[in-house]
């Protein structure tokens, strides 16, 4: 499984989102190219500790710990999962503004150091190594490419 955190995996995530455009059409799900860039960079945000998620009550929680193996798995995700409420973007966004806004994102967290210090806490997840954070978020940014056909 690739990692955000490897080289190889960073340049060809911002290489498939330099090919999208304002009028990539999704292949699946109902977000547009902007809204979907916002729902990324949410995520992570989160990863960051820039943003926070209101967490899960105990059962809620207890199933999402036993599901955590898929977030970083090379198991592609099945099309229209759902999704916390704070990463539902409905409101329209500019293109432009959105793309730069995630590349920053991607580019600050490529670079980020904390994730190789002891593991970080996800809000819904637990604990995550760095390994695990850097599956993640590539999958992530995977799966929604995918979603518009890069």
């Amino acid at each position: 499984m690739k990692s955000i955190f490897n080289n190889t995996a960073y340049l060809e995530i911002l290489s498939r989102l330099e090919t999208l455009s304002d009028s990539s059409q999704a292949q699946w799900g109902s977000m547009n190219t902007a809204q979907m860039m916002v729902h990324c960079r949410s995520a992570i945000e989160v990863a960051l500790g820039k943003k926070t998620l209101e967490k899960p009550n105990i059962l809620k929680g207890t199933m999402l710990k036993l599901m955590k193996g898929m977030l970083y798995n090379d198991t592609p995700w099945r099309h229209g999962l759902p999704t916390a409420k704070e990463f539902v973007i409905i409101d329209t966004k500019t293109f432009e503004t959105e793309k730069t806004k995630l590349k920053q994102c991607i580019e600050e967290i490529h670079a980020s150091e904390d994730f190789f210090k002891p593991s970080k806490v996800h809000p819904f997840f637990g604990r995550f190594t760095a390994d695990q954070w850097g599956k993640s978020i590539y999958k992530h940014l995977d799966h929604h490419l995918r979603q518009f056909g890069v």
